[in-house]
């Protein structure tokens, strides 16, 4: 009983340094976060204390108000859009495809990149002077158009499109595992049974996968609140000021006309969104 007590304690003792770190450096920084809120802090801490003063200026400030709005609207569909495609993958790759470490790996690639790697390598892909659009007419299709990164309505989604690509993978690796760990008399029982793999996984499958899910959509949701290094390396600092710099650039060697009038202003809706 002795050399057990002794044990914890050794194992305790050995866990305190980075016990006192966490609780030092990330939810004491929390408390100080949140301490400095009610304070007239700017740039640099001031700790006079003046209420919810700060947040009422936040809140009463439009951009702020655009900027909440948009992130509810890149986050529902981004979170959306990888649930789904996550688990797709996982399904493909749980039928035991050829190749399927390799697959594994191209899709888990984006992964090991940072936010502002696959920002500035989807801003090249979508910018229409240089991306897809002038690669396509280049082959002989002039009036092929694909500059949504340019236009008011859907530049929002060139930032849904490079998200998903970053994170799906993950998705895809937290679910085939989950679906690895799914018991083999389940789906020998069915097979008995004639029941069609679609019904299987919506009926029985993902069900069992919803501690899964929930944890995917926590993951999901950190990375949409951590994605303002994507905004700024796709847009520059606000799809506004992208917006006029690329309509600059265009102009001047595209077929069509110039990017003006009311389908092609500067993006209101989605201006500040970083």
């Amino acid at each position: 009983m002795a050399l057990v007590s002794s044990r914890n304690l050794s194992a305790k003792l050995a866990l305190a340094p980075a016990l006192a770190v966490i609780l030092i450096c990330f939810y004491g920084s929390i408390v100080w976060t949140a301490y400095i809120s009610f304070t007239r802090s700017g740039m640099f801490p001031n700790y006079t204390l003046i209420g919810v003063s700060q947040y009422i200026r936040l809140f009463s400030t439009p951009r702020w108000i655009t900027s909440y709005g948009n992130m509810f609207i890149f986050g529902g569909m981004m979170i959306a859009v990888t649930l789904v495609l996550g688990i797709v993958l996982a399904i493909l790759m749980d039928a035991k495809i050829r190749f399927e470490a390799v697959f594994r790996t191209i899709l888990l690639y984006p992964l090991a990149l940072s936010y502002i790697v696959t920002g500035l390598a989807w801003q090249w892909l979508l910018m229409p002077t240089i991306g897809i659009q002038n690669l396509v007419r280049s082959l002989g299709w002039q009036d092929f158009t694909f500059d949504w990164i340019v236009q008011r309505d859907y530049a929002i989604y060139t930032l849904v499109f490079a998200a998903v690509w970053h994170q799906a993978g993950l998705i895809m690796a937290i679910m085939l595992a989950g679906l690895r760990g799914v018991d083999a008399e389940i789906w020998r029982a069915t097979r008995l049974e004639g029941i069609s793999k679609p019904r299987v996984y919506f009926s029985i499958v993902l069900p069992m996968l919803k501690p899964l899910v929930a944890t995917s959509t926590v993951l999901l949701a950190i990375a949409v609140v951590k994605s303002y290094d994507l905004v700024v390396a796709m847009t520059g600092g606000g799809l506004a000021t992208l917006l006029i710099c690329l309509a600059c650039s265009s102009s001047t060697t595209r077929s069509t006309a110039p990017i003006s009038g009311s389908h092609r202003r500067p993006l209101s809706r989605c201006s500040s969104l970083s």
